[in-house]
């Protein structure tokens, strides 16, 4: 169990560093809104650049909570089929959570960034970061939106994960390596797995983003 995400992400850098650590062609992306107080330990640790990438999670109606898939800015989708059989939800019940989180995603990006553009990540290995995996819906569709801008190589880090999500992870056909720190059995919740784990608030992933900035 970890104390919080801070020290979840300075455990992650470290088990990064000697890899990745002081290179001028790597960034971390960090899923937002969760993966940034991890990718930032990790982003100061390795002495790399720090940047959010936009994930929004959709959720099975009236259990928002269980994700269903996820959508990624550029219109990126990723979905759990088995979610979709178990519980016979229709294309409309997907249609429908895609609408609404699209509203948000377009929210929060306006309110993230400004006119800011997204990190270039063309040509350099990127590390995408998050504080756990529990469907791995966000992170895949991290992944296929990060491979589409033609990264050199694409790594998944977490402090916690499924194990079953994470295998899932190294078969993916765009990431290189997969470093899940931890993988307990039975696995439950991602917060299952922090003493302090509060929502990260978007005041929080602002002020992360503008400590990020080299000065």
């Amino acid at each position: 169990m970890f104390m919080n995400r801070k020290e979840a992400g300075g455990m992650l850098g470290e088990a990064l560093k000697e890899t990745y650590g002081g290179r001028d062609d790597v960034t971390v992306l960090a899923l937002a809104r969760g993966g940034l107080p991890v990718g930032l330990q990790v982003a100061r640790g390795l002495g790399v650049s720090l940047d959010v990438f936009l994930v929004q999670k959709l959720g099975v109606p009236g259990q928002e909570e269980l994700a269903m898939g996820a959508i990624t800015s550029g219109g990126v989708r990723s979905i759990n089929p088995s979610i979709i059989e178990s519980l016979n939800l229709s294309e409309s019940d997907i249609e429908a959570a895609v609408r609404e989180e699209e509203k948000e995603l377009r929210r929060r990006e306006k309110l993230y960034r400004g006119d800011t553009p997204p990190a270039d990540i063309a040509g350099r290995t990127v590390i995408l970061v998050d504080d756990g995996l529990a469907t791995g819906a966000s992170m895949k569709a991290a992944v296929r939106a990060c491979a589409k801008q033609n990264p050199a190589s694409i790594v998944v880090a977490v402090p916690v994960a499924s194990p079953d999500v994470c295998s899932d992870l190294e078969d993916e056909e765009s990431v290189d390596e997969v470093l899940c720190l931890e993988t307990p059995q039975p696995f439950g919740a991602v917060g299952a797995w922090y003493e302090e784990f509060r929502q990260v608030t978007d005041d929080e992933v602002a002020e992360i983003l503008s400590d990020a900035q080299p000065s």
